[in-house]
C-alpha cells in the first residue's frame, strides 16, 4: 500500500508556517486533553490539534476497520495494536481529509469547529500506557567517552559492546511528556574520599539526550523476531530524555548498573512521529565491525537523518544551544534492538518503549550529556547569561529539539522540554 501521506506537493488548508516540525507531510499521533477536559487521541498539522475521536464519530473514516471507541480513549495502545495497515490507512486518511484540496471538511463550520483546537488551548498527555521501557546504550562515541573516564582509556569499550546492543530495563512509572518538572532526585552517593557513603540530594544531575521507539504487540512468549521483520513492529518515534544523577550511579551501577539513578524520571516528547513519515530520511548507520552475529545481520539503509540539539535555560534567562548531534551516530539500529530484545524469546506489547542510549557523535560538540561536554566537571560550560555549568542546576529547564529534513519537506518531533526543581519538601 503506498504511503500517499507522504506526497511534498500537498497542501493544507490549514495553515502551516515555514520550518514548522508538523507540516501535512507528518501527521503524527498523540493524546491531549481538551479545555472541556475531554481526553482523546489526536494528531497534528501546523499549529492545531485534531480530535481523531471527532473525525471519527463524524464518519470521516468511514471504509476503514476500526473498533467504535478506537480514538476515544486515552491512550494509542489499541490503535498500534491494530498494526501497520491500519496506521497507514488512517494517516493517509487524514492527508486527504485536510488537503487543500479537499472541501469536506474545509468547508464544514459546524465540523471544523469540533475537530480542531489551537495547540495552545489544548494540554499534551503521555501518548501510550508504557507497560514496559527498555533503554539501550547504542551510540560508540558515548559508550567510548564513558570508557575513557572510568575505566583503562585504551580499553573503553567492554569486550561485548561491539557484539551486542546492551540494554537495561527503566521504569515506566517515571517516564513523563514534555512540560512535567522534574524534582532533583535523593540518594547514596561516596564522596570523593571516603568510605562512608551518605545520602542527600545528588549533586550531577545531567541529561541524556535520546529518542525512543514503541512498539505495536510483537511476538508471543518464546517467539523471536527476526532483524528483517523488526521495524514492522516498530510504531514511531519521540525524542527522550533520559535524566541520570551521575554520583548516584557512580556509587551503585557495580554490579548490575544503573538502579536509583536513572529511574526518578525519564521525559518524553508528547507526539509520536510514524516510521512512514520519516521514510524520506534513511540513512546508513556506521560500519560495524566486527561483522555482528548472523541474527544482528542487516543490508541496506536501516537510520534515519534526524538532526539532534539540546538547550538549556536557567530561570529568567535566555537558553543557550549546548549540543548539536544527529540520530545516524548510533552504532546498533532499532530493527537490531528490537530483535535482540526478543531473540531470548522475551515478550514485547503494543506501547512499550525502547530507548536509543544517549546519542553521541564524534565531535565534542555532538556529545549528547552533561558528563561528555564537560568531561566529568573538568570543563564547564559556559551560558549565555555568564553563568557555568558543570551538570544542571536546580530551576534550568532543558530543551531537546529533532527533525528532519531534505530539499523538500521538514518532520520535525516539536520537543521535550522539562524544568529541574529542587528535591521535593513533603508538608
Amino acid at each position: 500500500m503506498p504511503i500517499t501521506a507522504n506526497d511534498t506537493n500537498r497542501k493544507s488548508w490549514l495553515e502551516v508556517i515555514e520550518n514548522n516540525d508538523f507540516p501535512i507531510q507528518n501527521i503524527p499521533f498523540g493524546v491531549f486533553l481538551t479545555k472541556e477536559n475531554v481526553v482523546t487521541v489526536g494528531t497534528r498539522i501546523g499549529n492545531f490539534a485534531i480530535d481523531l475521536g471527532a473525525l471519527q464519530q463524524l464518519n470521516y473514516f468511514e471504509g476503514i476497520e476500526l473498533t467504535d471507541d478506537m480514538f476515544m480513549q486515552d491512550t494509542l495502545n489499541d490503535f498500534i495494536s491494530d498494526g501497520k495497515k491500519t496506521w497507514r490507512l488512517v494517516r493517509n486518511r487524514i492527508a486527504e481529509i485536510f488537503d487543500e484540496k479537499n472541501p469536506t471538511l474545509r468547508d464544514n463550520i459546524k465540523d471544523r469547529d469540533i475537530v480542531i483546537f489551537k495547540m495552545e488551548d489544548v494540554e499534551m498527555q503521555l501518548p501510550v500506557l508504557i507497560g514496559d521501557y527498555t533503554d539501550f546504550y547504542s551510540s560508540k562515541e558515548h559508550a567510548t567517552n564513558i570508557g575513557k573516564m572510568f575505566r583503562d582509556p585504551e580499553n573503553a569499550l567492554l569486550p561485548n559492546w561491539l557484539h551486542i546492543p546492551v540494554g537495561y530495563h527503566g521504569r515506566s512509572s517515571s517516564i513523563v511528556p514534555s512540560g512535567i518538572p522534574v524534582h532533583r532526585p535523593m540518594g547514596q552517593t561516596l564522596p570523593n574520599g571516603e568510605t562512608t557513603p551518605v545520602f542527600g540530594p545528588s549533586r550531577s544531575v545531567d541529561f541524556e539526550l535520546e529518542t525512543a521507539f514503541i512498539t505495536t504487540d510483537v511476538n508471543i512468549m518464546g517467539e523471536n523476531i527476526p532483524v528483517t521483520e523488526a521495524e514492522d513492529y516498530i510504531f514511531g518515534m519521540v525524542l527522550l530524555n533520559d535524566w541520570s544523577a551521575r554520583d548516584i550511579q557512580k556509587w551503585e551501577y557495580v554490579p548490575l548498573g544503573p538502579f536509583l539513578s536513572k529511574n526518578f524520571a525519564t521525559s518524553i516528547s508528547p507526539w509520536i512521529v510514524t516510521m512512514d513519515a520519516l521514510e524520506p530520511f534513511r540513512t546508513k548507520g556506521p560500519k560495524q565491525e566486527p561483522t555482528p552475529l548472523p541474527y544482528l545481520q542487516q543490508k541496506g539503509k536501516h537510520s534515519f537523518d534526524i538532526n539532534l540539539e539540546v538547550a538549556i535555560q536557567p530561570e529568567n534567562s535566555e537558553e543557550t544551544v549546548i549540543s548539536q548531534s544527529n540520530f545516524k551516530y548510533l552504532y546498533w539500529s532499532m530493527c537490531q534492538q528490537l530483535a535482540h530484545h526478543t531473540s531470548n524469546g522475551c515478550r514485547v506489547n503494543s506501547g512499550d518503549m525502547m530507548g536509543s542510549g544517549t546519542i553521541s557523535g564524534p565531535t565534542p560538540e555532538s556529545f549528547g550529556s552533561m558528563l561528555e561536554l564537560t568531561w566529568g566537571g573538568k570543563n564547564p560550560i559556559k551560558l549565555k547569561d555568564g553563568s557555568e555549568r558543570k551538570f544542571i542546576n536546580d530551576n534550568d529547564t532543558v530543551t531537546m529539539k529533532g527533525f528532519c529534513q531534505n530539499g523538500q519537506v521538514r518532520i520535525g518531533f516539536g520537543e521535550v522540554s522539562s524544568k529541574l526543581l529542587p528535591p521535593f519538601v513533603r508538608k
